[in-house]
């Protein structure tokens, strides 16, 4: 409606309409409020000084995002000439001792398709009652890949002398259900348990648009909880994590392949893997668990592909075996034949790299190379028990494997760096 409005001090008729805003005092100051309708009224009556900001924002974000992209990429190149070279393409296969669980043992409880077509890269953790916890990733048709992650409990003496009741009880905890996961959903689980709760570190398959309407598949690091007294509960999801500068902006960046290592409720140190430049190499980095960021200038390259390896990434849960040392699985697939080939590193509870092993557990036979993703064997669980230390990981796309060594001779094929 037109109503008379003072302008550069005269009075005159001008088209004006009026803004109201109830607040609820419990959820939100009335201040904020107030000062939310003041930037409402300045954007519908300057709309092309809006337009202009808002470029102006983005070319901001943009150029914060490429700085943060251009100093990891300038740590990879530098850390091309550190950290190569200290392993060889060698294989001493020592998880002599295999067995396997496959999708037809599991009986899914809390879904009306009772049976997937593929249970792999089981993520888990040994309990004090004997009990290992696995939360293998599951697909039920291919047509998107779409996964979940679901939870099943076997007893540790029963899994290493094959006498597994069946079939096992599994049940979905994470399922997709947001944004981030509309992709190939919930993928590859890690896990760290603290005092009550279970962590479960996961790639989600994030899918956007940019600004030139393309669709750009982006995998984010995500994070999930689990009460370790009520485990029939679905997990709750946390979010995923960004990396932060010192002026407080964050960038999402491709994220996966995760691990804890020194951990509290509020920050923890990790290994991870950045998708930065032509390089997928294993880092570490800070984490601030409350704000779900990565301290940008805490990543640094930790272990980078050799000149016969496509790409590196680490594969399972640290364990700390001694004080200040963790032990933890990697992956390196091979330029000759695209297998996955896999070894042991030991880092300190910040991540730097202590000592590495060439490669340790490899594909092998019918049941490990022929699979939706033949010859694989990846992640993502490390247990020790007892002497022996056991790799549980996904084998080619569709089966669990339980691959078992002696602790010693793991040990000794460690290598100092």
């Amino acid at each position: 409606m037109n109503e008379p409005v003072v302008k550069e001090d005269e009075s005159v008729v001008r088209p004006a309409m009026r803004l109201t805003l109830s607040c609820d005092h419990r959820v939100i100051d009335g201040a904020v409020g107030a000062a939310f309708l003041q930037e409402l009224k300045r954007i519908i009556e300057s709309p092309l000084r809006s337009l202009l900001l808002m470029r102006l924002h983005k070319e901001e974000g943009n150029a914060m995002r490429k700085g943060a992209v251009e100093k990891l990429r300038s740590q990879l190149e530098e850390a091309a000439v550190k950290h190569t070279g200290i392993r060889e393409n060698k294989t001493r296969d020592i998880f002599s001792d295999r067995r396997y669980i496959t999708p037809d043992d599991l009986l899914v409880t809390n879904y009306l398709r009772r049976r997937p077509v593929a249970a792999f890269n089981p993520g888990g953790m040994l309990l004090n009652n004997g009990m290992v916890m696995l939360f293998p990733r599951l697909v039920f048709d291919y047509y998107t890949y779409n996964s979940s992650i679901g939870l099943i409990l076997i007893n540790m003496d029963d899994l290493l002398v094959r006498r597994i009741a069946k079939p096992i009880e599994c049940e979905i905890v994470l399922w997709p259900d947001k944004i981030w996961e509309f992709g190939h959903g919930c993928e590859d689980a890690r896990v760290h348990v603290h005092g009550d709760l279970v962590y479960l570190l996961y790639t989600g398959s994030k899918h956007y648009h940019d600004e030139r309407g393309r669709l750009v598949k982006q995998s984010v690091q995500a994070l999930a909880t689990l009460e370790l007294h009520q485990l029939d509960c679905p997990a709750k999801k946390l979010g995923y994590f960004s990396v932060m500068d010192r002026a407080g902006e964050k960038t999402v960046m491709g994220c996966k392949d995760s691990a804890f290592l020194k951990f509290d409720v509020s920050e923890a140190s990790m290994l991870l893997r950045l998708d930065v430049g032509d390089r997928l190499a294993c880092w570490r980095g800070k984490a601030d668990l409350s704000s779900m960021t990565f301290d940008l200038d805490s990543l640094y390259p930790v272990m980078l592909p050799e000149s016969w390896e496509h790409k590196v990434g680490w594969s399972t849960n640290a364990i700390e075996y001694a004080p200040g040392k963790y032990l933890v699985g990697w992956h390196a697939v091979m330029k000759e034949d695209l297998s996955y080939k896999n070894g042991l590193a030991v880092v300190d509870e910040v991540g730097k790299l202590l000592a590495a092993s060439n490669y340790l557990l490899v594909p092998s036979g019918v049941n490990e190379w022929y699979g939706d993703r033949g010859g694989v064997i990846f992640g993502d669980t490390l247990i020790l028990y007892e002497d022996r230390l056991i790799w549980i990981g996904g084998v080619s796309d569709y089966a669990m494997g339980v691959f078992v060594a002696d602790l010693d001779t793991v040990l000794s094929s460690l290598r100092p760096v």
